[in-house]
């Protein structure tokens, strides 16, 4: 982009049908910030290689060379996936930023796919060379055995239950929502720590937790989608001020797109819709499963990671999702980061069957099976009448019409043909009428 050009966001100009774009002006700064360097990652790479090769005395400890070598592993990739891997569609803070959670996805993937493949007692004493104290099998707690917001019973924190809701509504206020609420009640009988007060579902969790941070996320969309994206140079600020003002916007979008979902304009969105409400679900259940199979307690540093890892890779995969679902033709392929994103959330799913199949399989109750049949009927019924039926009835009834207006117009057609025969006959006459004229006259 030439220098102080304005322009708008997005690719290439292009002017998609289901969003609204925003003006962006970038002066076309290029600073040591965001030049490429891989050659000064490789050279620092390999003084690391040689380093450990020449000058550092191996150890005869073979577990810790196993866990060293493993990580060393891994980081040389992370190494090649930040200066090697193609952008995704964000830029700010920094591409390189956003490569890193694509690399760290594809290792997670990785590490899931060996966890499938080992036997239940193996997998989860595989766990014990991450942090020894895993391996280890866990009483489930539920937190619908006392409903008491104060709790005489436990002198040692008598507010043990609000103080379980700040905790645990500190990470679910992000991922949770109403449906989610129906599948705890659902699945109470499969995870006990499913069972919760009827206040904590419907008054901590889809009224403070979520419907504040619904709120608040909105009022955040609101202000991003007014605000001016002016990008210059920090040295070509003057003044201090501006300059921190730069450094704390470079944390915000490069520009800004506005979604559009539109489930119900054609039935491609709303297949896509749907499928992205079941994969954002199973993704917030793995989140249960795989602690309970793996015998993860729920304060472990590892749940926390995994909440922090879905939260940056899931903006990402969103963008992709609807850049590919808004615009086939010009995104012909889904992206990189929802692909591995969609294949980590079945993953852990296929691991959460495998390792503990008679939970998954106990039976649901029959009245919450008997909910569940009817939602869905309602679903498919809708769908049905509103792509199908609907459509047939407007084709048919756009058909009609025009049969109707087909035959006014023939109906119209024959009147003027009597006028036009009428006409001759009337100059026919006239015309017998001045022949008997002359000939009386001659």
């Amino acid at each position: 982009m030439a220098k102080g050009e304005w322009k708008r966001s997005g690719a290439d100009d292009l002017q998609l049908s289901g969003r609204s774009e925003c003006e962006v002006f970038d002066d076309g700064t290029n600073t040591f910030f965001w030049r490429a360097h891989t050659l000064t990652v490789l050279f620092i790479l390999t003084c690391a290689l040689v380093y450990v090769t020449l000058l550092e005395e191996t150890p005869q400890d073979t577990a810790y060379n196993t866990k060293r070598g493993i990580v060393a592993s891994i980081l040389v990739f992370l190494c090649f996936g930040v200066t090697q891997a193609k952008d995704g569609p964000f830029t700010r803070p920094h591409p390189a930023y956003w490569r890193f959670w694509l690399c760290v996805s594809v290792v997670y993937e990785l590490f899931l796919i060996f966890i499938l493949f080992q036997t239940v007692h193996d997998g989860r004493q595989f766990m014990k060379y991450i942090d020894p104290k895993l391996g280890v099998p866990l009483p489930e707690r539920d937190y619908g055995g006392n409903c008491l917001i104060y709790d005489p019973g436990n002198p040692a924190d008598p507010f043990h239950n609000i103080w379980t809701l700040m905790i645990r509504d500190w990470w679910m206020c992000m991922i949770i929502s109403v449906m989610f609420e129906f599948l705890e009640y659902s699945l109470e009988h499969q995870l006990p720590n499913f069972s919760e007060c009827w206040w904590d579902h419907w008054i901590m969790d889809v009224l403070l937790c979520n419907g504040l941070g619904i709120y608040c996320g909105m009022k955040t969309l609101g202000w991003l989608s007014m605000k001016p994206y002016q990008w210059q140079g920090l040295w070509h600020i003057p003044t201090y001020k501006g300059k921190i003002k730069r450094i704390a916007f470079q944390f915000t979008p490069y520009s800004w797109v506005k979604f559009e979902w539109r489930p119900a304009s054609n039935l491609r969105r709303w297949l896509a819709v749907l499928g992205i409400i079941f994969m954002f679900l199973l993704a917030e259940l793995n989140t249960f499963y795989l602690k309970f199979v793996l015998w993860m307690p729920p304060e472990h540093y590892l749940v926390l990671l995994r909440l922090v890892f879905f939260v940056n890779v899931g903006g990402v995969a969103m963008r992709e999702i609807y850049d590919f679902m808004d615009d086939p033709k010009f995104h012909k392929k889904l992206g990189q980061q929802a692909w591995i994103v969609a294949t980590i959330t079945v993953t852990e799913f296929l691991i959460v069957v495998k390792y503990d199949p008679n939970t998954i399989m106990l039976p649901i109750p029959f009245f919450v099976t008997q909910c569940w049949i009817l939602g869905i009927v309602l679903i498919l019924i809708w769908t049905l009448w509103r792509f199908f039926i609907r459509d047939i009835t407007l084709r048919y009834k756009e058909t009609r019409r025009r049969r109707q207006e087909g035959s006014s117009e023939r109906d119209r057609v024959p009147g003027h043909a009597d006028g036009s025969n009428t006409a001759s006959s009337g100059r026919s006459k006239l015309n017998g009428s001045m022949d008997t004229v002359r000939q009386r006259k001659s």
